[in-house]
């Protein structure tokens, strides 16, 4: 074993494009600090989800990152190495996104019907790391 890293082209692709979108998940940063200093006009409860939906964004596209790694070592292919290596990119949309669109529109102190997406997100990441995680221990 020479301990190099090599990483199939499904993974490096996939951790491209994650690294990548680090770039809005900093983008949102900015638009936080803008909230938090009183210049962007919002409820507690959008407060509240716009920090959770920024959260989310950036934890689970660093678990994404490693997902990839994980997925590479598992040697997984087929549905199960689809759903492994895209289940928590996939989340990383999902949530952000249940929370940002969920809570838009002026004054607005609890979710619309997006908040589905929320749920979404919560299945796929769980299809996503179950997968990886049983193809880590066969």
């Amino acid at each position: 074993m020479s301990g190099e890293l090599l990483l199939s082209e499904d993974a490096r692709s996939t951790a491209g494009i994650l690294l990548l979108t680090i770039v809005a998940v900093e983008y949102g940063g900015t638009f936080m600090l803008r909230v938090v200093r009183g210049r962007v006009q919002m409820t507690p409860f959008q407060k509240a989800f716009a920090r959770a939906g920024h959260a989310h964004a950036g934890v689970l596209v660093l678990a994404a990152l490693i997902c990839q790694i994980l997925a590479d070592a598992a040697d997984l292919s087929g549905f199960q190495g689809i759903l492994a290596r895209g289940g928590v990119p996939v989340a990383a949309i999902l949530f952000p996104a249940g929370f940002f669109f969920s809570s838009i529109g002026r004054g607005r102190t609890e979710p619309n019907r997006l908040i589905w997406l929320l749920y979404g997100g919560a299945t796929v990441l769980a299809a996503g790391v179950v997968s990886l995680g049983l193809g880590l221990l066969r």
